[in-house]
């Protein structure tokens, strides 16, 4: 059992100041590892549905038996350890912005840091995932060609809500365009988004791919009290 209060970790970064703050649930006596970038909320392990969801809605049309699976964001590490859970899977190659975040992996700071970190299926690479998508770079910095039957996506808040102003274009048909180049035949395209299911969005995405599904993800919200949602888009 911790201590009621624990910073973790605190850096500066470019996106700004990042903390990683372990405190304990009143309620249920457990460790709640929660995320800061400023004074903003980014993730808490206390609400993990909608990424494990993001996981096993994208990869549940695949067909495939040998999957190979990359990851936009690494957070607290829920999508990426959905994605293993999955036995079909047989690399998942995580890609994330802030080394700092992938630091609290691999010295085991956070819950699943250690398991991520020692499978061999999972690779950890410190890259802007926009960046690397836009520039025609690939996602792979060791193989710039390659190919995923899935790209899982959970860095802005939402389409409309981004992190930084460049990720926006991404969500515009000519960004999904760009990223679908990514993908192998059939391959599958899954975003997590904090708000509700966007018609403008959808309609994006509905240039690129021929299919377009999205789905709500209701979860219980102790802080709340009842219930929240997430949307997870999956386009094939």
């Amino acid at each position: 059992m911790s201590n009621r209060f624990q910073e973790i970790d605190w850096r500066p970064t470019p996106l700004g100041d990042i903390s990683l703050r372990r405190r304990r649930d009143p309620a249920s006596g457990e460790d709640v590892y929660e995320v800061k970038l400023g004074e903003e909320f980014l993730m808490s392990s206390l609400f993990t549905e909608g990424e494990v969801e993001l996981a096993r809605l994208g990869l549940a049309p695949l067909a495939d038996t040998e999957l190979d699976v990359a990851v936009g964001g690494l957070g607290l590490g829920y999508t990426a350890a959905a994605a293993l859970d999955d036995p079909r899977v047989r690399s998942v190659t995580v890609i994330e912005a802030l080394a700092e975040v992938i630091d609290w992996h691999r010295l085991g700071y956070v819950p699943l840091g250690s398991r991520l970190a020692s499978d061999d299926r999972c690779r950890l690479v410190e890259a802007n995932f926009f960046e690397r998508v836009a520039e025609g770079g690939g996602l792979d910095p060791s193989e710039p060609d390659r190919r995923f039957h899935a790209i899982l996506l959970d860095v802005d808040h939402s389409p409309r809500h981004v992190l930084h102003p460049r990720n926006a274009a991404l969500y515009r048909p000519d960004g999904l365009r760009t990223l679908a180049q990514l993908l192998v035949p059939d391959g599958v395209f899954a975003l997590w988004s904090n708000d509700p299911p966007d018609g403008e969005f959808e309609a994006a995405l509905g240039e690129v791919f021929s299919t377009v599904r999205s789905h709500v993800v209701e979860f219980a919200n102790p802080l709340q009290g009842g219930s929240s949602t997430n949307t997870v888009y999956v386009a094939r």
